[in-house]
Formats: C-alpha cells, sequence, structure tokens
C-alpha cells in the first residue's frame, strides 16, 4: 500500500534537521527508515527532491514524500508477566527481563514484550513501526532494565520527540573487565555497521553515525572488574557494548562484544584470575548491562518522571561474587 505524506512546516519547527521532522510530525517511519526515503529521492521540499537528511527545514517549506507500507503483522496478546514499575493513563513503565526481545518480527512473533504488552492494553497507540505499538525506544534482547512505553497517541510524541531530542535521560549499570584507568571518561567514536561482520556494529569511520559515552567508576574488583555508571549523550545499536569493547574493557558475559572472548579477557585481566573468570562466565551467561534509570517529562503536564528499576538476580549474583573473591 502506498501512503502519501504531507506537511507545511511551523515557525515552531523551523530550523530542525529534515529526518527528526518527519519522525516527530507523525510520518510513521523510524530515523533510518527516514533518512533512506530521502536518500532515494522520495522526499520533496517545494516542489524539489530533498537534499540531504540533515537539511534545515524553514518555515513554510512545503514537504511531501511518498512511500509503500509493508502489511502488518499479525502480533497476537499473550498472557506473559512483566513487572511494572509505573502506570497511568498516559504511560506504562516496565522493568524488561533479559532474554525478552522488544517487538515481533519475521520468524520471532511470540514470546516478546509487545505481545505481552498487548494482552493488558488492547489498543497500544501506534508509532512509526506498526510492529512496535506504544514503543518509543528499546533495549538489547539480553539487556535488563526499564523502559517507558506509550499508551496514548499524545505521549507517543511527546515521548518520541523527547528521545529524538534527549531531553529523556537513560543511565545503566555495567560490569566490565578490568581496572579502568579513570575514574570517570567520554568514549567519543562514531558507530556503523562492522565491515565484515553485518550484524555487529563497530567503530568505523564508514557509513558511521557520530556516538558518544559518558561513564562514572562506581566500584573497583581490583584488576579484575570494575562496575560503572553508563549515560547516553547518543542512541546507536548496541552503543555501550561497542564502546567498551573499543576501549578495551569488554562488559563481563557480552558473547558478541568479547565479554566471553579469552584474549580480550586476559589482554585487561591478569592470568592468576583463570578460575574466577570462568566462574564469573557461568555466572553471567549475557551481557552484565542493566538499563537502571529513565528520567522523562509527563506528557500530560511536562512534570519529571524519574523511574528505577531494582538489579536483577543474575547481575547482583555477579556483583556479590566480585566483592567476595577481588
Amino acid at each position: 500500500m502506498w501512503k502519501r505524506f504531507e506537511r507545511v512546516v511551523s515557525e515552531k519547527n523551523a530550523h530542525m534537521r529534515l529526518d527528526q521532522y518527519l519522525v516527530i510530525s507523525g510520518i510513521g517511519l523510524t530515523r533510518s527508515q527516514v533518512d533512506r526515503l530521502i536518500k532515494e529521492g522520495k522526499v520533496w521540499i517545494n516542489g524539489q527532491p530533498a537534499p540531504k537528511p540533515g537539511y534545515r527545514v524553514k518555515a513554510g517549506d512545503h514537504i511531501v514524500a511518498e512511500f509503500e507500507v509493508r502489511d502488518k503483522l499479525e502480533i497476537r496478546p499473550q498472557e506473559i508477566p512483566v513487572p511494572i514499575l509505573y502506570e497511568d493513563e498516559d504511560v506504562v513503565v516496565i522493568n524488561k527481563p533479559a532474554g525478552m526481545v522488544v517487538h515481533p518480527a519475521k520468524g520471532n512473533l511470540d514470546g516478546t514484550l509487545i505481545n505481552a504488552l498487548l494482552a493488558r492494553y488492547p489498543d497500544l497507540p501506534t508509532t512509526s513501526d506498526k510492529t512496535r505499538p506504544g514503543v518509543v525506544h528499546r533495549l538489547d534482547k539480553e539487556t535488563s532494565g526499564v523502559m517507558v512505553v506509550a499508551l496514548s497517541d499524545r505521549a507517543v510524541r511527546s515521548l518520541a520527540r523527547q528521545m529524538a531530542e534527549k531531553v529523556a535521560r537513560r543511565e545503566y549499570l555495567a560490569v566490565v573487565w578490568g581496572n579502568l584507568e579513570r575514574n570517570e571518561g567520554v568514549i567519543e567514536a562514531p558507530i556503523g555497521r562492522h565491515p565484515i561482520d553485518r550484524k555487529r556494529m563497530a567503530v568505523t569511520p564508514f557509513a558511521s553515525k557520530p556516538a558518544i559515552t559518558e561513564y562514572e567508576v562506581l566500584r573497583r574488583f581490583g584488576d579484575l572488574a570494575s562496575e560503572v555508571r553508563v549515560s547516553l549523550k547518543t542512541g546507536r545499536t548496541h552503543q555501550i557494548r561497542v564502546h567498551f569493547e573499543y576501549l578495551g574493557y569488554p562488559v563481563i558475559g557480552d558473547p558478541t562484544y568479547g565479554g566471553r572472548d579469552p584474549r580480550k579477557i586476559f589482554h585487561r585481566v591478569p592470568s592468576r584470575y583463570r578460575e574466577q573468570v570462568k566462574e564469573i562466565l557461568q555466572i553471567m551467561p549475557r551481557q552484565a548491562l542493566h538499563a537502571w534509570r529513565l528520567r522523562f517529562r509527563h506528557p500530560r503536564d511536562g512534570s519529571w518522571v524519574e523511574v528505577e528499576a531494582p538489579l536483577p538476580e543474575d547481575l547482583q549474583r555477579l556483583l556479590d561474587y566480585l566483592g567476595r573473591v577481588a
């Protein structure tokens, strides 16, 4: 089915990036999908093809986009328990368990967070992706922690804008291999698709986007590991995991970005910890990464909402073990 999107830019939204403007104006596509649409010449401004995603829109610009919309996947509501941390008529904040996929996709239509939410909230509002009703941000399958989901159209618009403009703030707790050299720091390195393994991301200058991660060391466990608090200034795929591997301190247990690779582990961890490393990898079968705190403005009145997700059992066991042996 073909869809036509048409808007005239208001004074309020003047000077905004074109790709960002299209997303918050309700085009119904993700930022990456919008970028692709612009590059394919399917977005027009005042009768001319849009020059680039970063074009700054002007008040009075007449913007038209035409594109094909895929048929909606059939998503079944399923009675799956999900811990709820906060709830009202506009938003629900959940503590996503590790191992749960956020949204359905072909070949994986059941057991996701969306299946669970639809059983509790049958009328979740549509977003830029029809397979992700109410979802304005997500977590990797094996990352646990706090997520906000929109329950109203107003919340979708407000939260999408807050995520895009970095008004909403997300903080994570991670445990990485080795003794980090600095008590705090900023990792600023562009992230794009890995040039060989397209399922992975990597720090690369090619076809990449800027990525900035801030961190603060909370506890050191000798030369074995460090517990860090992490905040994101950008929101790239796998950003925390990629950046700490790039820094040389992979997230413990991470099977994709060096957290289970003996070569990378013992590049930072002294060989005398071999038995402890073996025990740690048994305790932590996934990446030791938890979305700990989320702060956003409420879509209804603009008041600040701050929610924390308690540590999952596996991560608490890991910290307890490190406290005993290091």
